[in-house]
């Protein structure tokens, strides 16, 4: 007997497709990308090759010029190649034109500090580096004919770099650049300096203030008082009251030198009743936080 069909039944569905086997196919990278030597492709030049080295000459092993009047002519033409390791030799024999002709380097001061402030921006550590040590071996050189034979522009956008390279987190430039601040404290005389230094300490970078109020303790504690009363007695105060209160404690140990340097010149040439002169003179030209305060840094040392 036949089975009548189900008219109700449900449909069979239909069976799916399989999914297809991934399959991963290597992919050979070029002989750039894993380390070998491509035998038909041109070696990169000097100023490319990353694996370069720069060496950094201390001032004692630079030697002079046999001939510097010659050599003054290629000083400028290697100062504005765009083959960064030439400017790096170029930077090189300008500290050796620094320290042994600075005659012959005079007239070209001002060219030669604007190629070091530019190379002190430039990313490579190494470029940034030499910068830096021609900058100390230029102050050690020149002094204060830096701010009498160049334009003013120049130290000071020398100045702003040299406070942001030692305000940075690379070690071995920040030290570098901490050394050259101390050759310019060293070189130059406090007062056109401070000058230089005072808006610094106002600096919306903290590490910059620090940096700025470090080199003028450095600076306040060569100066005698008449000197100090010339830059302005009370100007110092007030710039070392800011201090004291500063988030770095780089800045506020600066700050207690400052107080420190100001109260010993002070107090030397008053005669009767010197801590009294002082404690006066900050009641005088400080609010009372910041008089108290001065009090204070003087009974603590």
């Amino acid at each position: 007997m036949a089975l009548r069909p189900i008219d109700n039944a449900l449909p069979i569905p239909p069976e799916r497709p399989k999914k297809q086997a991934k399959v991963s196919i290597p992919i050979q990278k070029k002989p750039s990308e894993c380390g070998v030597k491509d035998e038909n492709k041109a070696p990169l030049p000097p100023s490319e090759n990353r694996d370069a080295s720069v060496d950094y000459i201390s001032s004692e092993n630079l030697k002079p010029f046999q001939d510097p009047e010659s050599n003054i002519h290629s000083l400028v033409e290697g100062l504005d190649s765009k083959d960064w390791i030439k400017v790096c030799e170029s930077l090189n024999d300008a500290r050796r034109y620094s320290l042994y002709h600075s005659t012959l380097l005079l007239p070209i001061l001002e060219k030669v500090m604007l190629v070091v402030v530019k190379a002190m921006k430039n990313p490579r550590s190494a470029l940034c580096k030499t910068s830096i040590m021609a900058a100390s071996d230029i102050f050690n050189a020149f002094g204060e004919k830096l701010l009498d034979s160049t334009d003013s522009g120049a130290f000071d956008q020398l100045l702003l770099q040299l406070l942001l390279k030692a305000s940075q987190d690379k070690k071995f430039v920040c030290e570098e650049a901490d050394k050259s601040l101390t050759a310019m404290v060293k070189s130059i005389a406090p007062l056109p300096l401070l000058q230089k230094l005072r808006g610094y300490v106002n600096h919306g970078n903290l590490r910059v203030r620090a940096k700025a109020a470090v080199s003028i303790s450095d600076s306040v504690s060569k100066m005698g008082l008449e000197e100090i009363k010339e830059f302005g007695l009370v100007t110092l105060l007030q710039m070392a009251a800011d201090l004291l209160n500063d988030r770095l404690p780089e800045a506020r140990e600066a700050a207690r030198s400052i107080v420190f340097s100001v109260h010993k010149a002070f107090t030397e040439n008053e005669e009767k009743n010197p801590e009294e002169a002082w404690q006066s003179l900050c009641q005088t030209n400080l609010s009372p936080i910041h008089a108290q305060s001065m009090i204070k840094v003087i009974a603590s040392h």
